[in-house]
């Protein structure tokens, strides 16, 4: 029998959702969850040092997020609109998915301004895509330009719950300090926790990284509104894992190492790319990979995770992880012991 939504509900009171990020990125909070024992230790992030030897393997996922929230105003009106920017359909046509907030307000033909100096013009051209409207920007530069304009116009896309306004620092602390690859619109929240001084001295320790790329969409935090999980279809989001990826993952898996998936996006990727013998397979394209309880996991043993809010597809996959019963003790010792959730929140592994 398969699990049900109503099985992952919980009460979480608002004032356990980060609002801030921890004042130093390794410093949050961390729970480790030994699934072998079944205990629960309470941690600080940087401690994640003691629970990796040499040649056990991180998985990181390297994408960048760019600046997608934007503000408008609607032509004759001068409504001022929210844009979201989930997807480029077209580069050569400048064509986007996007988000419109409010929505009602929006119609076919509609044109967006952009900018103090409304430099930036975009069209309404469909608004009965499952995922909102489809913009076409118009814009006479280089797609260069184009791109740079975005980046100058466009605002860190904090998610919704975050009510206070963007702050400078957000730019740099929504943000992983190994991203590289921009196309996500949302930052892969388990990332967020290593520091550069982390970084290195688990180098030094002998732990390798294989980076992976998935593109994180507003997908991911789609709301599930079907009791039968099996019945939930996610977004797709664009994924790729190169050859030098595989080599370092594959070699971990035939010794037998700790290969730890940072973050619910890595451990995802790959496992949209396992091949038919269990091991990692190169991968470019897109992924509506699902994973909720109960699973078999093909490529990581280990996993680091922030975490998530009720009734959420992140929640769904830690359960599958870890277990279902001991991710809801988990998760109510992280409510009594006040532990921070969601994206600026603090940091679970499961080993």
């Amino acid at each position: 029998m398969g699990m049900k939504l109503s099985q992952f509900g919980f009460e979480l009171p608002d004032e356990l959702l980060a609002e801030y990020p921890s004042e130093n990125r390794d410093e949050a909070r961390l729970m480790v969850l030994n699934r072998k024992d079944q205990t629960i230790e309470h941690k600080l992030f940087k401690d994640i040092m003691d629970y990796f030897e040499p040649n056990d393997v991180m998985v990181l996922n390297n994408t960048k997020v760019f600046p997608a929230r934007l503000f408008g105003n609607k032509e004759k009106t001068g409504a001022r609109i929210e844009v979201f920017l989930l997807r480029e359909l077209n580069p050569e046509t400048k064509l986007w998915d996007v988000l419109v907030d409010p929505a009602r307000k929006i119609r076919i033909g509609n044109k967006l301004y952009f900018g103090d100096d409304e430099s930036l013009v975009a069209e309404v051209i469909d608004n009965t895509t499952s995922r909102g409207r489809t913009l076409r920007f118009l814009y006479d530069g280089s797609y260069q330009e184009f791109r740079k304009k975005l980046q100058e116009l466009g605002e860190t896309p904090l998610p919704k719950y975050i009510k206070r306004d963007v702050q400078p620092e957000d730019a740099e602390r929504y943000q992983t300090i190994y991203a590289k690859n921009e196309g996500a619109v949302a930052a892969p929240t388990a990332g967020l926790h290593f520091s550069k001084h982390l970084l290195k001295r688990l180098e030094i320790k002998g732990i390798d990284f294989a980076e992976v790329t998935l593109h994180v969409g507003l997908g991911t935090f789609s709301p599930v509104e079907v009791e039968d999980l099996s019945k939930h279809k996610m977004d797709s989001e664009e994924a790729f894992i190169e050859e030098k990826a595989t080599v370092t993952i594959n070699k971990a898996l035939s010794e037998k190492r700790r290969i730890c998936a940072v973050g619910t996006t890595s451990m995802r990727v790959l496992e949209s790319a396992v091949s038919s013998n269990h091991t990692l397979n190169e991968f470019s394209g897109w992924t509506n990979k699902f994973i909720f309880p109960p699973y078999d996991f093909s490529i990581a043993n280990c996993m680091i995770t922030n975490f998530h809010t009720p009734k959420s597809t992140l929640m769904m996959m830690v359960s599958a992880f870890a277990g279902h019963d001991f991710m809801k003790k988990a998760y109510d010792e992280a409510i009594k012991e006040k532990y921070k959730f969601y994206t600026y929140g603090d940091a679970m592994l499961i080993i």
